[in-house]
């Protein structure tokens, strides 16, 4: 590297303890898109943001949306013909729930000791605001010792990532020609490990539904009706163990009629990862895998549809014994999607499987809220492959082209409205526990990730 991008490298690790201050900030807002009840806090939250990006010299503003603020930013210090990079990060998280299984307060962050070495443990830490500040922190820096970018940079923030982002596509219908730019960057997805980086070339779709089972017209006395009247928590535990065979095959009608195969080139990348199975699984706890047999591990996170039963209640479920056959019992269901499939066939083979089940004295009813395709990202992208050159430099080893499970709704949407292609250049673990109690982000990404994001500043250089 040279003399200045090694000078930047080292002032990003001295600055550390100011990035964790403006991140223990950043993630003392509690918010929480899915609660009516923080929508103060998403306000705060924004107008946060809004002062962080003007100390960096920027026009930044908060706009009102349908949903939740999104937040814009821009620097107008480059050239004219120098690239033009939208950054895009969500400041919303997931609820805490369950609060008893956090170590510590969702929204305070603490620092401690793991395996990789010392780690930020808070709601947010790695979905997004961790991996956020890696971007904000490098422009931070690289803005301060030269006086401007080597790109001309425009920023989006909203606040509705983990609710599939029902703002934003019209947001970006109304505002194509100023959020227009060369391509996007996004860290909000997976390295491989902490010193083996990657680069996500595809993310699944998804969809969300949920099953409510009605029997009897209320809850009834277990000794009074127990092994007369249909139960609908055994009702609907037969229908979700139905969902899968016994080679672990979803066996919704037409689930996967549309599926496409990965080119194989993807595959090759995918084998090259050397993916550490046993690790990956041990890191949380389990030691066999399962799932749609013969396919890799791989496959079936990256490339292969899946469907799961994310939350199952009815009847009594508090505290001591109440003996009752319920009248209602209700299941979560997602399913995530591949190249191929569209929400809506699968949502009609969904409403066709549990038709089918559904026995006398039983009424079943399947609420839908909507769905998101997968993507594809090009991995020759001139961009894309500026950030794997960018990530070689950091990490002396060549980045790693991966899958995404997960999903970001936005990739299409940006492509469809702004013509981009995004960047998935993230610094997250599998084992950050995202989404559930005691969610973490490891001191050595959030540094690593600083780094990457400056020394991909100056690969934009060569691409004027």
């Amino acid at each position: 590297m040279t003399s200045d991008i090694d000078r930047l490298l080292n002032l990003a690790s001295e600055q550390l303890p100011d990035t964790l201050a403006r991140l223990k900030d950043f993630i003392a807002f509690e918010s929480i898109s899915t609660d009516p009840s923080h929508k103060a806090d998403m306000q705060a939250c924004c107008e946060w943001l809004v002062r962080e990006f003007e100390a960096l010299g920027m026009e930044a503003s908060v706009r009102q949306t349908t949903g939740h603020p999104i937040v814009i930013a821009h620097d107008r210090t480059a050239a004219a013909d120098a690239p033009h990079i939208l950054y895009y990060g969500h400041y919303d998280v997931q609820p805490p729930a369950p609060l008893e299984e956090w170590r510590t307060p969702p929204f305070t962050m603490v620092i401690e000791d793991g395996p990789h070495g010392k780690r930020i443990v808070a709601r947010g830490t790695s979905d997004d605001k961790g991996n956020m500040m890696t971007w904000v922190e490098a422009l931070r820096i690289w803005k301060a010792e030269h006086g401007s970018l080597p790109a001309r940079v425009s920023i989006i923030v909203e606040g509705e990532e983990e609710i599939l982002s029902p703002s934003l596509l019209g947001f970006l219908k109304e505002n194509r020609e100023e959020l227009s730019a060369d391509a996007c960057m996004i860290s909000d997805t997976l390295s491989l490990a902490p010193d083996h980086p990657a680069l996500t070339i595809s993310m699944r779709g998804l969809l969300h539904a949920e099953i409510t089972v009605t029997g009897p017209s209320c809850d009834l006395h277990s000794g009074s009706y127990g092994g007369v009247v249909v139960n609908p928590i055994h009702v609907l535990s037969r229908m979700i163990a139905g969902l899968h065979d016994a080679d672990g095959r979803v066996t919704i009608p037409g689930f996967y009629d549309d599926v496409e195969e990965p080119p194989a080139e993807v595959l090759k990348f995918f084998d090259e990862l050397n993916f550490d199975l046993d690790g990956f699984l041990g890191s949380v706890g389990l030691r066999g895998e399962h799932g749609e047999a013969n396919r890799s591990a791989e496959e079936r996170m990256w490339t292969r549809p899946c469907c799961d039963i994310n939350g199952i209640w009815g009847g009594f479920i508090g505290e001591g014994r109440k003996t009752v056959i319920p009248s209602t019992a209700h299941a979560k269901l997602s399913c995530r999607l591949v190249p191929g499939q569209t929400a809506d066939k699968v949502i009609a083979g969904i409403r066709e499987y549990f038709a089918a089940a559904t026995p006398a004295d039983v009424e079943v009813k399947i609420d839908y809220f909507g769905g998101t395709p997968a993507v594809r990202v090009p991995h020759d992208d001139r961009y894309v492959m500026a950030a794997r050159r960018a990530l070689k430099r950091v990490f002396a080893r060549d980045a790693g082209l991966k899958g995404g499970g997960g999903t970001l709704p936005l990739i299409s949407d940006f492509k469809a409205e702004l013509g981009l292609d995004c960047i998935l250049m993230g610094f997250g673990m599998p084992d950050d526990l995202v989404h559930a109690p005691n969610e973490k982000f490891d001191l050595v990404c959030l540094e690593a990730g600083i780094h990457s994001h400056l020394v991909f500043l100056d690969e934009l250089v060569s691409l004027r």
